[in-house]
């Protein structure tokens, strides 16, 4: 049976996308840095072109390369769960994981799989159990990040099991994934330089205004966000390949009304569809899905995961997403005729703070209403909608309509 490989000299491409253009903030990495290449079994054919961009940009590759059925811990996942009790469930190697922070200036994940539902029906309390145990190596790179020491991406490598969950074939996957990210063109990391520069300015006339709370209306959405204190709106900083949405951490303790997502959400290996959630005074009050709803109501019971981390929009005149891919690095930038807003629930993104962050200690972070969670999910609508600006003078305005920014 003939299947669809992507071209070496694509992936080339892809690889010279993520090392020389998406880290470093969009500038690429400098020499002498120390890259951490996380790359699947199921995405080998990927990490020759990501050593070589590595090697060629005079950086040091470091390279964890996870075998099919194990998880970025280095532990078995399906066997791993069926099998561990509590205390094994929390353990990780904390002092290595800690030290690989230490060690690297930059991290790559390349997310890929050759079955999407490896975890599906493990009872989602181990799963969530395991989420916590590993907040704190999430914490040690969110500080050297915010202290400006470090960056990270994400890509996608397509697999004939991510294509089916899509409902496309392997090579119509693939085509989103290049066309998405400019890989048909000669030179790619050009093409991401200008669409950074048009979300950069989107995102400055955002940071202008004086925003004090968003509504969000549709016939699926009727959702009010506080946006809080000294905030600013982010995006187009190579986090994420690809990334077109325009985002903001906002008053987690201000998130008002209801939402039914129309994007499934894949989670620890599981498929959850039809969510709906409420929220009053800034906590999910409500939690319904129509399909694995137990999986989202234990994660939600995690700690500061019943609030909102991220508020987000993503322009359909950028995004050249056209079909659910199935993974979240993907769906939460869509485009197609309306456009996508999705929010995370859980972790803030401390760098959507307006001011220095090493001042702010944790009075400070709850004070200002940044989210604290060891998840953070997102969750995505393609559904039309309008969202609305409130400003401090009692003013307001739409700023997104149609799909597309209007400001």
């Amino acid at each position: 049976m003939i299947t669809y490989k992507p071209s070496q000299k694509i992936l080339k491409k892809y690889a010279d996308v993520l090392i020389k253009y998406a880290l470093g903030s969009g500038t690429g990495i400098k020499p002498g840095e120390v890259i951490f290449l996380q790359v699947p079994e199921s995405a080998k054919p990927i990490l020759s072109p990501l050593i070589l961009s590595v090697l060629e940009a005079k950086g040091h590759p470091l390279v964890h390369f996870v075998p099919e059925g194990t998880d970025r811990w280095m532990s078995a996942d399906r066997l791993f769960f069926e099998n561990a009790n509590s205390d094994q469930i929390k353990y990780v190697p904390k002092n290595s994981l800690l030290g690989r922070v230490k060690d690297c200036d930059h991290f790559v994940s390349i997310i890929a799989t050759n079955n999407k539902k490896d975890l599906q029906g493990i009872d989602s309390k181990k799963l969530m159990l395991r989420q916590t145990a590993v907040k704190f190596y999430k914490e040690a790179r969110d500080k050297k990040e915010n202290a400006g020491k470090l960056t990270w991406t994400l890509g996608l490598y397509g697999t004939p099991a991510m294509a089916k969950e899509a409902g496309l074939s392997l090579k119509d996957y693939w085509a989103q994934i290049i066309n998405t990210c400019y890989l048909n063109k000669e030179n790619p990391i050009s093409e991401w330089k200008k669409v950074s520069k048009m979300v950069e300015d989107l995102k400055n006339k955002l940071n202008t205004m004086k925003i004090k709370s968003l509504t969000v209306k549709g016939k699926n959405v009727d959702l009010i966000v506080g946006v809080g204190e000294k905030r600013k709106w982010l995006g187009g900083s190579g986090r994420n390949i690809p990334s077109f949405e325009i985002f903001v951490s906002p008053d987690a303790g201000k998130t008002e009304g209801w939402v039914k997502f129309s994007e499934p959400l894949y989670i620890y290996g599981n498929l959850v569809e039809g969510i709906e959630l409420k929220f009053k005074n800034g906590k999910v009050i409500s939690v319904k899905a129509k399909k694995n709803e137990k999986l989202i109501c234990d994660m939600v019971k995690v700690e500061g995961a019943n609030r909102i981390g991220e508020f987000s929009l993503t322009d359909s005149r950028f995004s050249k997403i056209t079909h659910f891919m199935a993974e979240t690095l993907f769906d939460e930038n869509m485009g197609g005729r309306n456009g996508n807003f999705h929010i995370a629930l859980g972790a803030s993104y401390k760098d959507s703070y307006d001011g220095d962050i090493a001042k702010v200690g944790k009075k400070g972070w709850e004070k200002l209403g940044f989210n604290e969670s060891a998840v953070h999910t997102d969750i995505i609508s393609t559904d039309d909608k309008t969202v609305t600006a409130y400003f401090k003078d009692g003013t307001s305005k739409v700023i997104y309509a149609k799909g597309k920014f209007t400001i």
